[in-house]
């Protein structure tokens, strides 16, 4: 999976058109694959992502004894063709892992992984890469702690390695400071197996992926607005069914050709069978305000999620927008691209609410306010995000990607609008969600 590649060199295209399948969503395929192994029986994940963390995941249930069959197959209608095959056997089949559990560089797989350990007797350490590494994981041992877990980190419980040792877990009462959906989803799923009812409240609402999809699978879930009951049981009364999904493709990998289109003169792109949950989609709502040429088409349902066609056309222009921290949570992962966007419109942009990006892969406000000046974008940087002045012209030059993938991809949209030849730095890291994201570009230039 891993490529060794160490420059990315793109330069100012004419136009893009075409039909395009985007990648299957990484949050959905995270979940599955976590929920599935905990059920009793088999379930099918199909169109599952294949790429660095999902990955992660499927290794590290694996490692926990989890039978997972992979299975190749042929369809035009997906951009993979990756499904798995998941024999369940509940929560208390899991088998105590031999060795260390590598999280890659996957946050997701680390957090809702610790979730599912505090709650089972045994011995396991998660660890990751050296980026995982420097990621807060405070915010989800104080909560396990209190539920009773038996949960421990390096530099006073904030980072990883974690070494848990699983315990009989109580429900809580927990109103979280971030509006996280890993936090979240980690704390549901310690409070599935645990004693009594557990309420989650999150300050603003986040993705839902978890709710969705173990509602379906019969978990006792009550949702009212930003608070969650979770009732939890022993493991020797409570069971969750398979489940049989179709992964959507992932709205935040679209993201980067939506901008695309709307940036490159003379562009037209499809995007087919995008999820659209609406706690995923705030730069749809973004891009309206800002009176951008997209349009949804083919709106259904796909395995309990929103589903849609994207249509994007190249605008001449954009109006600035301001954004606060209400909207964040539901386009966290649109930050860096958006900063691009906003480069690009008539006028100051101000993106706020954003101070958890300081802590992602990179710290990702300061990566983008670095990397867009050197093409000549003059920003304000802010402690939770920042201001940008358009419109302006972008020029080449030589980029960071910090291993990032969103700022790799966001940079690398940029290159596609600025003069002369853009070098874009340590691009593998794009293989942690869009393996094909360069090769995807290429395809849709039109000389």
């Amino acid at each position: 999976m891993e490529r060794t590649i160490k420059e990315q060199r793109l330069s100012k295209i004419k136009s893009l058109k075409g039909v395009l399948f985007i990648p299957p969503d990484k949050s959905i395929s995270h979940r599955a694959v976590i929920f599935a192994s905990l059920a009793k029986g088999k379930s099918v994940i199909r169109n599952f992502l294949r790429a660095g963390d999902p990955l992660s995941t499927v290794n590290a249930m694996k490692a926990l004894g989890v039978e997972i069959e992979e299975r190749e197959t042929d369809s035009d209608s997906f951009d993979q063709s990756l499904d798995l095959i998941i024999n369940g056997k509940g929560i208390e089949e899991l088998k105590e892992p031999f060795d260390v559990i590598d999280c890659g560089n996957s946050g997701t797989t680390m957090r809702l992984l610790s979730g599912v350990l505090s709650s089972i007797p045994y011995f396991s350490v998660l660890t990751g890469d050296d980026s995982l590494k420097q990621r807060p994981m405070a915010r989800i041992v104080k909560p396990l702690k209190q539920m009773g877990a038996k949960i421990v980190g390096r530099s006073n419980d904030s980072f990883p390695p974690l070494a848990i040792k699983g315990d009989n877990l109580k429900g809580i009462d927990y109103r979280m400071a971030v509006a996280s959906a890993q936090v979240k989803s980690c704390l549901m799923l310690a409070a599935l197996f645990a004693e009594g009812i557990s309420t989650i409240s999150e300050p603003y609402k986040s993705r839902d992926h978890s709710e969705r999809m173990l509602s379906a699978m019969g978990a006792s879930l009550k949702i009212d607005g930003l608070t969650i009951k979770v009732e939890g049981q022993t493991s020797n009364n409570y069971s969750l069914s398979p489940l049989e999904v179709v992964v959507p493709s992932d709205f935040s990998s679209a993201a980067f050709f939506i901008i695309a289109a709307l940036l490159v003169p003379n562009s037209e792109i499809l995007i087919r069978d995008v999820g659209i949950n609406p706690t995923r989609t705030g730069l749809l709502t973004i891009l309206e305000s800002m009176e951008a040429s997209v349009k949804l088409e083919n709106i259904r349902n796909m395995s309990g999620e929103p589903v849609a066609d994207i249509f994007c056309v190249s605008c001449d222009k954009l109006k600035p927008v301001k954004i606060g921290k209400e909207i964040m949570p539901s386009l966290i992962d649109e930050f860096p691209i958006l900063c691009v966007l906003a480069s690009q419109a008539e006028g100051i942009s101000e993106i706020r609410g954003a101070e958890e990006l300081r802590v992602k892969e990179s710290d990702r406000i300061s990566s983008m306010v670095t990397e867009l000046r050197k093409m000549g974008v003059e920003m304000e940087e802010y402690p939770d995000g920042v201001a940008i002045r358009g419109k302006t012209p972008l020029r080449g030059s030589i980029l960071e990607s910090y291993k990032d993938h969103r700022i790799a991809m966001s940079l690398s949209v940029a290159a596609l609008i600025a003069e002369g030849e853009t070098v874009i730095k340590d691009p593998e890291c794009v293989d942690i969600s869009f393996p094909s994201f360069y090769d995807k570009l290429r395809q849709l230039q039109v000389d």
